[in-house]
């Protein structure tokens, strides 16, 4: 199990107040805090060894691009991929993006569809209808789990691509991603994992799973904002064009006739990359595998079933999301009452206690459950039962401010 106490020392964030109250922060499935490794690495790359990468042959820019590199192969290692099947990028949206344009694109034809879900983040559900193909979304149970007999009925000879979430950002719910992968490649269509809530809370390997694209965000796995990844294999490499063009992701460019592409991830990085950033990233997985992620899904598992259990106690408050924490991940999100999820939110803070409100960039799974706001407080490797007793408390104090 984790040493929370131990944990909480390596973020120097946990040791603000916050309207006089010390920080209870439980908005972790929007954005992580950073631990002093990732702070560290960051600054010895910023302070040390800045300079652009790749090409350059002076000192720094071979130190930076070292450790650039080096920083792939360990984020990539992470999810159980080669480097060369793993593109940085800037966040979840743009890997979905960076799929969609490159690959989708270019590779479904008229009469075929793509077959998503209704629990999905917007970032899964607009890079795909942009495209303006045929989408089909499987149906949730009125407890939030993915319809298992709607997705076979709607995955069809028809269905390229499969795009689902891992876990959900509003109800926690885990899908059964090796479920739906099987299923996919029995009508030979290709299968889209976003992670963005997964990777940092219940691992993934993605050879094992045997996906084709995976995508996920740094800032909600303890490393910086502005840097993210997509994994893309092999063999869909082979099938995707460019999806952005410029500096860095050519071999060679002419006036008269097409440009050649750069081989591997390179294909896709074009620009100065985020250095400092992938650094980060990578430092953060490396905090993560210190930990052992077995150890965070249990630690995790334990404190979603008492958050589950002692929320339920409070009168007028109706949970939202599977109520088994063997399917659900650490998210806690609830209506209260008659109150406004905004107004929830804001008393919360008052008591030094952050979460988030809203529909958390999910309308069409709020529509579908009949809700318009929810309130979510999301937990973490340095949460404990402490910071849902203190979230306990604070509810009380809405109750007793809103009347």
């Amino acid at each position: 199990m984790l040493d929370v106490k131990k944990i909480k020392l390596d973020f120097p964030i946990l040791r603000r107040q916050v309207n006089g109250k010390p920080l209870v922060y439980l908005d972790n499935a929007a954005t992580s805090q950073r631990p002093k490794p990732v702070l560290e690495a960051i600054r010895d790359f910023d302070t040390q060894h800045n300079a652009n990468v790749h090409r350059g042959l002076h000192t720094l820019s071979e130190e930076a691009s070292a450790m650039y590199e080096s920083s792939r192969a360990t984020v990539a290692g992470f999810i159980g991929a080669p480097a060369d099947e793993l593109v940085f990028t800037r966040n979840t949206t743009e890997a979905i993006n960076l799929v969609a344009a490159a690959w989708a694109r270019h590779n479904l034809q008229p009469g075929e569809e793509i077959l998503s879900t209704v629990m999905e983040h917007h970032s899964n559900i607009l890079p795909w209808l942009q495209l303006g193909v045929t989408m089909k979304f499987v149906d949730i149970t009125d407890e939030g789990i993915l319809d298992m007999k709607d997705f076979a009925k709607k995955l069809t000879k028809k269905t390229k691509l499969v795009t689902v979430g891992h876990m959900s950002n509003a109800t926690g719910t885990i899908n059964p991603i090796e479920t739906i992968i099987k299923l996919a490649k029995k009508v030979k269509a290709r299968v889209l994992i976003d992670a963005a809530q997964s990777v940092q809370h219940l691992g993934i390997d993605v050879k094992q799973v045997n996906c084709d694209f995976l995508a996920f965000s740094g800032h909600k796995m303890l490393g910086p904002m502005g840097i993210g990844a997509v994994y893309l294999k092999k063999e869909r490499q082979e099938e995707m064009l460019p999806f952005m063009t410029g500096g860095g992701m050519i071999s060679e460019v002419y006036l008269d006739q097409p440009a050649v592409w750069a081989k591997g991830a390179e294909k896709w990085e074009a620009g100065t990359p985020n250095v400092s950033g992938a650094i980060g990233l990578a430092a953060a997985c490396e905090y993560h595998n210190r930990l052992g992620m077995i150890n965070i899904r249990a630690h995790e598992k334990e404190l979603t079933e008492y958050g589950l259990k002692q929320l339920s106690r409070i009168k007028g408050l109706r949970l939202v999301g599977p109520k088994d924490a063997s399917i659900r991940g650490g998210v806690l999100t609830f209506v209260f009452d008659q109150y406004h999820a905004h107004d929830v939110a804001q008393v919360l803070d008052s008591e030094g206690v952050a979460v988030r409100s809203g529909h958390h960039c999910t309308m069409p799974l709020h529509q579908r459950l009949g809700l318009v706001s929810t309130s979510r407080a999301s937990l973490y490797i340095y949460n404990d039962k402490s910071d849902i007793d203190r979230l306990i408390e604070a509810l009380d104090k809405v109750r007793s401010v809103l009347g």
